[in-house]
């Protein structure tokens, strides 16, 4: 019989699907009691070679109410060939094309293994994507030259039909056109030029730009005829001027990219560069919802600093007045912010209401801004990148990896995604956490408690990746001494109906079921059911939710109160005796987990600009369980002589001397030498041909990190470090502080440790001790 860990891992990889509890309770009451929601982390996008598609549009349930799809779940009578929703319990009938299936040759939607299975919708025709570069000139004159290398990197890998635009912007923004007439000896290359102070609305970007005009088709040598019938005229394309496929603009676009120069505008001692950021994705926004609504497009935006001028301004042009910082959030001394948040966020909505992606590559030693533009990542699946310099390995290698082609040369990313929650009658929706908006389709799915984004049972993604992963949460509806749920199982289906790279639209249908029992008499059965790294990652999303707009102070007590409640319910001990309190395995990593949430940069914004904050919090809202659970709690790896490399412990009775330690805090791949590594290393023995060992070990490290590095998005900071360097502080800040200076067993290790953590933060062991107290305790 498979181990729960087994059910969870096989789960995982066909559905994409981890829930919290994998047993429900039968009632509302005992699922409050549990602590940990009813939840789920959804992949939508997930990578399935084995999983080949159906090129029928999917049976679904007639009931105009429920609408849910065919599943293996479904009672199907193959005599009258008709099938009953698990859902609303409908009666329907099959579709002619079904007449040959029998019980031993099923459609492979009634099959178990294909409890997700994908479908093509053959009579959709899908627009060529759209990509439209955004471009600050205001930056060095290095950096400015690096962007414009990888922008035209791009072009050579995007598809030929695509459409590509370029808008740049400095004091002023410039729309360039790309359109070059077949009968024109004299191309010179235009721009609308857009005063950057000025907020424009859409209708306005609409007739400055003569998007609503229809420009007739006047071939050399053909004249229009006169009394030419009018169905005849041919007319170029709205917006034609702007947007080109790649194909007749690739050599405009190169030579405009090559003319291209810094903004000319004079920018004085003392002073930010001037720049139109707000205004220039304004009218990016503006364009495409006029030209293409509902269509895939990205909008890309390359910036060097914040915006300074007009509508979003994010910063004083005077550098004597210095960019918010969490400490004048917190005073509330933060003179542009809200306004510019209302900028930017409205900005987003519009955007992921025609499903259209913002992306932002921010690079600047200093802040650009972030933190008031991160909606327009967050609400449309945008990448957000944050690098010092556009001219660094980290800017130049994610911007390629976001053109990651997979096995069948498709671009890995999907466009204009809805994801629709259904539910069967014991339960409902209660919300979701990602990088998504509601779509406020209220029905009987929904849930009146509300988690996250809720008031919904569907969900826009306007950009979707393999990794890409939404948090769903649930709320038993069935009252204590209800009649218990039809066979015993509770239902949900994920319908993501999306547009594939290579242009066709596509639904994936993902239908999973759960046991659901009486918690008062199988209470032991719904905990061995706990998925403890699922609820880990489930809590911190909701935590981050919370900070957004709670008190920092209040969100840590709130993660506080839920771990002792946890404990209290599930732990095992005698009242009041806490050397008797016991955890089950599979609860006994969750108060490590909490542990290390308490103190990640996720929920502790000191030492982190606002900028900073968004970014992390950017990539724990999008990212799967693994990776989510590498940036609350990092992986450390151990190099030494006395064997090969190992996993140890995130703690600091682990940085050792003779050791070389490998830490990968997904934002960051650090390589950390000990003391006696370092010396050996500066005194040069690794040049030595007696110790080619020597030099073995210190490439082992450099060869694992190299290899995380080629592969992550986005690509990680890389830290080479040793024993008291400066750079050492970032293993020292997330290692458990064990030996402190200020702790007993610093006095009697000195031997073994190379140096004790400065810190006043509390250890694991002391987190545990104090957990286990109030725990056991009868007040708490």
């Amino acid at each position: 019989m498979a181990t729960y860990q087994e059910f969870i891992q096989q789960n995982e990889e066909r559905d994409g699907v981890r829930f919290s509890w994998n047993i429900w309770p039968s009632n509302k009451l005992e699922a409050t009691r549990l602590v940990v929601p009813v939840g789920c982390l959804y992949n939508p996008f997930r990578e399935r070679p084995d999983l080949p598609p159906l090129y029928y549009d999917p049976v679904v349930c007639s009931r105009s109410t429920c609408r849910a799809i065919l599943n293996p779940y479904c009672q199907v009578d193959y005599r009258a060939k008709s099938w009953a929703c698990n859902f609303c319990f409908q009666r329907n009938n099959f579709p002619p094309q079904y007449a040959g299936m029998t019980e031993q040759q099923p459609p492979a939607e009634l099959i178990y293994h294909y409890s997700t299975i994908e479908y093509i919708l053959p009579k959709v025709q899908c627009h060529p994507p759209v990509f439209l570069f955004v471009l600050d000139t205001c930056m060095d004159e290095e950096d400015l030259q690096a962007v414009k290398e990888s922008l035209q990197m791009s072009l050579s890998l995007l598809p030929h039909n695509a459409l590509v635009g370029l808008i740049t912007y400095g004091r002023m923004v410039h729309v360039h056109e790309l359109y070059q007439s077949e009968d024109s000896t004299n191309n010179i290359a235009k721009s609308y030029v857009f005063n950057g102070t000025k907020d424009l609305t859409a209708k306005q970007i609409q007739e400055m730009l003569g998007l609503n005009r229809q420009i007739p088709v006047n071939k050399p040598g053909h004249p229009n005829q006169p009394g030419q019938p009018a169905q005849q005229q041919q007319f170029l394309p709205p917006g034609y001027k702007f947007l080109q496929p790649v194909s007749s603009c690739d050599m405009v676009l190169t030579d405009l990219l090559n003319e291209l120069q810094r903004d000319s505008w004079p920018v004085p001692q003392g002073k930010r560069p001037l720049r139109s950021t707000g205004v220039a994705l304004s009218i990016a926004v503006g364009l495409l919802e006029a030209l293409y609504p509902n269509c895939a497009a990205r909008i890309m935006t390359f910036m060097g600093g914040p915006c300074t001028r007009g509508p979003g301004m994010i910063a004083d042009d005077e550098l004597k007045f210095p960019i918010r910082s969490h400490h004048d959030i917190d005073k509330d001394n933060i003179k542009y912010m809200k306004k510019a948040i209302k900028h930017y966020e409205a900005l987003a909505n519009r955007a992921a209401v025609n499903s259209h992606i913002v992306d932002i590559y921010s690079a600047d030693v200093n802040q650009t801004g972030l933190h008031e533009m991160k909606y327009l990542c967050n609400y449309t699946g945008g990448h957000m990148i944050l690098a010092d310099s556009f001219n660094t390995s980290l800017f130049k290698q994610s911007f390629q990896r976001v053109f990651l082609k997979d096995s069948n040369n498709d671009f890995r990313m999907g466009f204009g995604s809805m994801i629709d929650v259904k539910t069967s009658r014991e339960l409902k929706v209660s919300g979701a956490i990602g990088t998504c908006v509601s779509l406020n389709n209220k029905n009987q799915f929904v849930s009146e408690t509300e988690t996250g984004i809720g008031g919904t049972s569907s969900w826009r993604i306007s950009g979707i990746y393999p990794n890409t992963t939404l948090a769903f949460f649930f709320d038993i509806v069935s009252q204590q001494g209800g009649p218990a749920p039809q066979g015993g199982r509770g239902y949900i289906q994920f319908t993501n109906n999306y547009q594939h790279a290579n242009g066709t639209r596509r639904i994936r249908v993902t239908t999973v079921a759960r046991n659901m029992i009486d918690a008062n008499v199988n209470m032991n059965q719904i905990s061995y059911s706990f998925d403890q790294e699922c609820s880990a990652i489930l809590m911190a999303r909701i935590a981050i939710f919370r900070a957004e707009t709670d008190n920092g102070h209040d969100v840590l007590r709130w993660l506080d109160r839920m771990l002792i409640k946890l404990c209290q319910k599930f732990g095992i001990y005698e009242k009041e005796n806490p050397n008797t309190f016991v955890l089950a395995e599979n609860f006994s990593l969750y108060p490590q987990f909490m542990f290390h949430l308490r103190r990640s940069q996720f929920l502790q914004v000191f030492n982190n600009s606002p900028d900073e904050t968004a970014y992390y919090r950017h990539y724990l809202l999008i990212e799967e369980l693994t990776q989510s659970l590498i940036m609350i709690q990092p992986i450390l790896y151990s190099y030494s002589f006395n064997g090969p490399p190992e996993p140890v412990l995130l703690d600091s009775s682990s940085i050792l001397d003779d050791r070389i330690l490998l830490m990968d805090t997904f934002f960051h791949i650090l390589i950390y030498r000990g003391k006696s590594v370092a010396e050996w290393f500066a005194m040069g023995y690794q040049n030595l041909p007696e110790h080619e060992n020597f030099r073995q070990l210190l490439q082992a490290p450099i060869d694992d990190a190299q290899e995380i590095l080629q592969s992550r998005f986005p690509m990680p900071r890389y830290i080479d470090t040793e024993h008291e360097h400066s750079q050492s502080r970032f293993l020292l800040s997330k290692v458990n502080p064990s030996q402190t200076h200020n702790n007993l067993a610093y006095g009697y290790q000195q031997n073994v440790a190379s140096s004790p953590i400065l810190t006043d933060d509390v250890s694991l062991q002391v987190f545990m001790d104090h957990l286990k107290k109030l725990s056991v305790s009868q007040s708490s």
